[in-house]
């Protein structure tokens, strides 16, 4: 009988046991202040903890960032871009990519910027 109380007492044990705590969300994207300054708001964005930088493109005067798992994405301009200087931000809410921005520079060359961005949402790949 002491065998079976030792066998019951661990099967019991893990019943007894705290479920392990869930994984805490990872923290939301961070949303544009177009009062902050260029510099101070670039450098908050890509100071996010779960960002990811796309590989930089030869010629393209933009950096492309990405929060994990894809609820947001970031286009910060270069010197030479269009409208430079440029914040622009992509996020995903009900199956919808909403775009937004903080235009610094010239107006007419955000809005190239802008449509080159928005044209990207239809490019699939193959």
């Amino acid at each position: 009988m002491k065998g079976l109380g030792a066998l019951l007492l661990l099967i019991a044990l893990p019943l007894c046991a705290r479920a392990p705590k869930a994984e805490a969300p990872p923290p939301a994207p961070l949303a544009l202040d177009c009062a902050q300054a260029f510099e101070a708001q670039a450098a908050k964005i890509t100071a996010q903890p779960n960002l990811v930088p796309a590989p930089k493109e030869p010629g393209e005067p933009y950096r492309f960032y990405s929060v994990q798992g894809g609820s947001a994405s970031y286009v910060i301009t270069e010197k030479g871009a269009p409208g430079h200087p440029a914040i622009i931000m992509q996020t995903a809410t009900g199956g919808q990519l909403k775009t937004t921005g903080c235009p610094y520079g010239d107006a007419k060359g955000y809005a190239k910027v802008l449509a080159y961005i928005d044209s990207l949402k239809t490019v699939t790949k193959r």
